[in-house]
């Protein structure tokens, strides 16, 4: 229920001298009107500087009096001082009485997984908000390096703030440059026709640039465990989430759980973390990855397991159907991209010996190997070195619209690209200074972005590989091509855990930790908007077209708070919606 909150500024000054002191009456006398007056009436010798001293006591006792009532009545269940309504405020549990780490974190992590230091704070608002939430135990993406941060764990230091500001310009990054520094921006003097506020969010948008999109919240999906990931079928009408032991689908129109998907069949006890969800193009499949090192593939309309694809093993932190629905693709923490067949339809078979022939025994058709572990990037120009990568994991994988190339993020910085039909690495995307844990073909794939723990995202240019025949892909096999980045936008102010494209090209979307989520405009690099709708890390979103017309479409949002959200966008007709793209 949206409140009607009223400004609030505070206890009210003390009065001059020359007012009056208490309620009614007439104004003190001056200081050379007071006479003092002793035992039994008889005139005394007053002192101004004891009068003025006593005038000013009283004056610090009222102003006491007032401070102490408005602080009384601002707690729990008194009410609210100038006519505020009261806003419900659930207790913080202390950082020493939290329970300790969370079950299922990556090896080495110090401090249960929740680092150390600060963390810039989720984007503030100057005014009253919904209590703080305690951070929610989460469970571990890829295992980092020892003495690394778990990026889906708050800092227990992060809490929001109320200063009025939040970063909403950023400016292209050319490659080699460092992000320029963030500008500040004053919510409170953002015009209206630049602002869209909910029960519990907040959308702000960018009023150095032409506003041309509107989004709102259409449904929020409450589930018992962290939203680990979220996907939409290929038509838009369903949503799938992974969580703990369990994958929900939900109809995006009514927001009505229509199914969820639970293997009897596995009896281990504790957490079981679905990191992957993917639809097949059809609809009628839905694979899902989880940290017991397989794949499974579900009947949707008999609700079984018709595949159990076996062989990582590592957890599985990503899925990707072939648009044509020939094949799936899952990336695991133990190096390697694996390519399972679905349909008749086969692959070349791989020579014996073959970099990305499958281990003997495996059903897969490719193995995507990662021996070529990148160094950790050099020192920038002031110096600053990354953290030391000791994995190369792989957290993300992404197939190309005419499912030729598989692209894979890594702990190691770097993306690399691998051609299906060969089994040939034939790109390195090198330019992040920090793990990726994110990337997403353009609809063209004419064009890749990355979100990287570097808190940026990258696009790459790849118009060149989109062109090349089977000719000139033979020429180049053999060869390796080292590719930087077309451009860098830096906007988020902690870890970007998820990237996606629009499915028209226009828009790319990312999710962070900061809890935030970014609309970019690709041909730009500036930032269309900022929503905030979550009270934890971002950590999975996807895009869908929709049902509505032509530039709209739906978001779909995971997150630590145990929540998942659908989110619809489209064109905005309002004021200050000049120059529309």
């Amino acid at each position: 229920m949206d409140v009607d909150v009223k400004p609030f500024y505070g206890p009210a000054p003390p009065p001059p001298l020359g007012l009056a002191l208490t309620n009614g009456g007439p104004p003190p006398p001056s200081q050379s009107q007071v006479q003092p007056q002793g035992p039994q009436g008889a005139q005394v010798q007053g002192n101004p500087m004891n009068d003025r001293e006593r005038v000013e006591d009283e004056r610090a006792t009222i102003q006491r009096d007032r401070e102490r009532e408005l602080m009384d009545r601002s707690r729990p269940g008194a009410g609210h001082p100038a006519g505020l309504p009261e806003v419900h405020r659930e207790p913080v549990t202390p950082p020493s009485a939290r329970p300790g780490p969370p079950v299922g974190l990556g090896p080495g992590l110090p401090n249960g997984g929740l680092g150390s230091g600060p963390v810039p704070p989720a984007m503030p608002l100057s005014r009253e908000v919904e209590p703080y939430a305690a951070p929610l135990p989460l469970p571990a993406l890829p295992a980092l390096p020892p003495n690394r941060p778990n990026p889906l764990n708050p800092s227990r230091s992060d809490r929001p703030s109320q200063t009025g500001t939040l970063i909403i310009q950023q400016n292209l990054v050319h490659p080699g440059e460092e992000p320029r520094p963030a500008e500040m921006v004053d919510m409170d003097r953002v015009p209206p026709e630049y602002r869209t506020e909910g029960g519990d969010w907040f959308a702000i948008y960018n009023p150095h640039v032409p506003r041309v999109l509107d989004v709102k919240l259409v449904h929020t999906l409450l589930h018992e465990s962290v939203v680990c990931c979220v996907r939409f079928s290929s038509d838009g009408t369903r949503l799938a989430t992974g969580c703990n032991r369990s994958a929900q689908i939900y109809d995006t129109k009514t927001g009505v759980k229509i199914m969820q998907l639970v293997d009897e069949s596995n009896k281990s006890g504790g957490d079981l973390y679905i990191r992957s969800v993917c639809f097949s193009p059809d609809g009628k499949l839905l694979a899902t990855g989880a940290e017991d090192r397989q794949v499974r593939i579900w009947d949707l309309v008999r609700k079984n397991v018709q595949y159990i694809f076996e062989g990582h093993q590592q957890e599985i932190y990503s899925l990707c159907f072939s648009p044509d629905g020939r094949y799936i693709v899952s990336g695991s923490g133990d190096k390697t991209a694996c390519v399972w067949e679905l349909g008749e339809s086969r692959l070349p078979p791989l020579p014996e010996g073959h970099e990305s022939a499958p281990k003997p025994g495996m059903c897969a058709a490719r193995m995507f190997s990662i021996t070529d572990q990148a160094q950790p990037p050099s020192p920038d120009p002031d110096g600053r070195t990354p953290a030391t990568q000791q994995d190369a994991g792989v957290t993300s994988v992404a197939v190309s619209a005419d499912g030729r190339f598989v692209a894979c993020g890594s702990l190691d910085c770097v993306v690399r690209i691998w051609d299906v039909q060969s089994g040939q690495l034939i790109e390195r995307l090198r330019g992040h200074r920090d793990s990726v844990y994110s990337v997403a073909f353009s609809p063209d794939g004419k064009a890749l972005v990355s979100g990287s723990l570097d808190k940026t995202l990258k696009w790459w240019s790849l118009s060149d590989l989109k062109s090349l025949d089977s000719e000139a892909q033979r020429a180049r096999r053999g060869r390796i091509v080292e590719r930087r980045e077309s451009m860098t936008l830096g906007g988020h102010r902690d870890y970007v855990l998820s990237v996606a494209m629009s499915p028209d090209g226009k828009w790319i979307v990312s999710g962070s930790k900061d809890r935030g989520v970014q609309f970019w405009n690709p041909h730009t690099a500036t930032t269309q908007f900022v929503l905030q709708g979550h009270k934890n890390s971002v950590i999975s979103i996807d895009m869908s077209g929709g049902q509505g017309p032509p530039g709209s479409g739906l978001l779909a949002t995971g997150s630590g708070d145990y929540q998942a959200r659908i989110w619809s966008y489209g064109p905005y007709y309002g004021p200050g919606s000049e120059g529309r793209i």
